[in-house]
């Protein structure tokens, strides 16, 4: 083999695991905008929507103590390519489930799928980053949050358009498992360590817990959470807000969780150098502060375009906070290698777990609008928990 075909064999394998990661994006997006025409069609109250959509974390965290065995078993090639095929398929159950009960089922299901898909495509992302020797994950979860975007504004479109769900979600089902399907040929073989065998001889620092470890990854955990909390807001009620309380069109609904997507996709895509400058704790309480002024802003003076500012500004400013805290999590001393970010990572779907049915609750109680106050708390949350994480620090000579 040549050295340029050597090169090529990460080059490839790059491009596929962003295919993957926007296909992930892409699948669940797509039904995000047509919320309002399933609470509409099953006769849902805000209350038990919320707590159908919350299966879908409820999924996650139950499978996603799973992920690793399987990802040992099978390779993280096959789980990120065919899981996807199966994402696609279960979301084929959601037009045609009878009432609330079904439509949680589903939500479980596919929440499942997505958890496992998840680390499995994170994992092999990394194999490929360990070829290239610099940093290339960030890019991957931008990717990811540009076929969040698509599928918003193909979901957006489809409503708008009056296209039945279950041939609007078939189409999404077709094209993105022939996406799915054909990068998993330029994945790269071999077993999960293979990338790690040159170093295979060095020691292995073995860390013990401590308290103030703990302490540390609980602050952590608290600001992964209050990122998938605004994140969860804008999918699950944006589009139901602007509906019911602001009397937006089907298409102009949709576009909340697509404004939210596409100000957090520019602020992970261009957080790298952000955070290189100012620090993460420095991003990390400016980006609450946006949110929680900008959503707080946007309720005080309800309106279709403030709104849809409201929830762009919310998604810049939680950009770069999970990555931040797994980051830091991943790094702290006293704790098993691994041990950190794993835990962060199941706190974060913690926050999608709670907050459907929090929001749902409050805004039976009074309004969607008063619910909708969760996106500023999570903001002022952001700027106390900051300070664990770490200040500016001199980039490395590349």
């Amino acid at each position: 083999m040549t050295a340029s075909q050597i090169r090529a064999v990460p080059r490839a394998a790059r491009a596929a695991v962003a295919a993957l990661f926007l296909t992930n994006g892409a699948l669940w997006a797509n039904v995000v905008p047509r919320y309002p025409e399933i609470k509409a069609e099953l006769g849902l109250s805000n209350a038990v929507l919320g707590t159908a959509i919350a299966a879908f974390p409820l999924g996650a965290l139950l499978a996603g103590l799973f992920a690793a065995p399987a990802i040992a078993r099978f390779r993280s090639s096959r789980i990120a390519a065919l899981g996807i095929v199966l994402l696609a398929l279960a979301t084929l159950l959601i037009p045609v489930a009878p009432g609330w009960v079904a439509l949680a089922a589903v939500m479980f299901v596919v929440g499942a799928l997505d958890a496992v898909i998840d680390v499995a495509q994170n994992a092999h992302g990394l194999r490929v980053q360990r070829l290239y020797g610099r940093s290339i994950v960030n890019s991957f979860h931008g990717v990811w949050s540009i076929g969040a975007v698509l599928g918003g504004l193909m979901g957006s479109a489809a409503a708008g358009l009056r296209v039945p769900l279950l041939v609007h979600l078939a189409v999404s089902a077709v094209l993105f498992s022939a996406v799915a399907v054909i990068a998993y040929r330029f994945l790269l073989p071999g077993p999960e360590d293979a990338e790690r065998e040159p170093a295979a001889g060095a020691p292995v620092a073995r860390r013990r817990l401590g308290g103030t470890a703990l302490r540390l990854l609980a602050a952590l955990g608290v600001l992964a959470a209050c990122g998938s909390l605004v994140e969860d807001a804008g999918a699950s009620w944006g589009a139901i807000y602007l509906r019911d309380e602001l009397a937006a069109g089907a298409a102009v609904a949709g576009l909340a969780f697509v404004a939210l997507q596409v100000a957090m996709t520019a602020g992970r895509l261009l957080g790298d150098r952000v955070v290189d400058r100012f620090g993460q704790r420095a991003v990390v309480r400016a980006g609450g502060a946006l949110a929680a002024a900008g959503m707080g802003v946007a309720l005080a003076f309800p309106s279709i375009g403030t709104a849809l500012a409201g929830f762009a500004l919310a998604g810049l400013g939680v950009a770069v906070v999970v990555p931040a805290a797994m980051h830091a999590a991943d790094e702290l001393p006293g704790l098993p290698a691994g041990v950190g970010l794993t835990v962060v990572s199941w706190l974060l779907r913690v926050g999608f777990l709670l907050s459907p049915p929090l929001v749902g609750l409050i805004a039976d109680a009074s309004s969607l609008r008063v619910g909708l106050l969760s996106i500023v708390l999570a903001g002022l949350l952001m700027i106390a928990f900051a300070g664990v994480l770490h200040p500016r620090r001199r980039p490395a000579a590349v």
